[in-house]
């Protein structure tokens, strides 16, 4: 019966892990090819994700998730040829968890900081004298809201795998071996 729910339970991981690739490789593309020109008093105007800095970190911080990711992929493709539990795998659980939780709160954060960089280009900001970026470049920011939405669906992905890896690295422990108890 548990040898089913391990098996379950890699299977559910690694769907949510190509899952959060395609909608962090989706955010990167949608948010980092975006660009849309428009001719402003006799002046070509183009506006591009570098234009705000919270899109660029996005972008290179989906980036890095998903790279991470595909790594965690091919290692647990690795692992399975050596099967077996010692006090590496514990380890390597730990630092797996640990990683994929800085992985979520990063992005996150990223997707955070972009959104309201976002919402300051769509409204505009009087006292700092920021004019509305979107009532002249549309398409422009229809895409990166498109881009954010994608963006926090991986986010919450990435918050999945996080507690999928929790649960693998505190399924080793248990009561007995934790207080170093010996079973009759």
């Amino acid at each position: 019966m548990r040898a089913g729910m391990e098996l379950g339970l890699s299977e559910i991981s690694v769907f949510l892990r190509l899952s959060a690739i395609l909608f962090l490789v989706l955010t990167a593309c949608l948010v980092g090819l975006d660009a849309q020109s428009k001719r402003i008093f006799y002046t070509e105007r183009k506006a591009t994700f570098k234009d705000l800095d919270a899109l660029m970190v996005l972008v290179y911080v989906e980036s890095a998730a998903a790279c991470y990711n595909l790594l965690h992929l091919c290692k647990r493709s690795i692992s399975t040829w050596f099967e077996g539990y010692s006090k590496w795998s514990l380890c390597v659980s730990w630092v797996i968890l640990l990683v994929d939780q800085v992985a979520a709160y990063i992005t996150f954060g990223a997707n955070l900081a972009a959104l309201q960089s976002a919402v300051f280009a769509v409204t505009g900001e009087k006292d700092f004298q920021w004019m509305k970026l979107c009532n002249r470049y549309s398409r422009f920011c229809i895409q990166i809201g498109g881009g954010l939405l994608g963006g926090f669906v991986a986010s919450l992905l990435m918050a999945l795998l996080s507690s999928i890896s929790a649960f693998d690295l505190f399924r080793h422990y248990s009561p007995k071996r934790f207080l170093f108890l010996k079973s009759a």
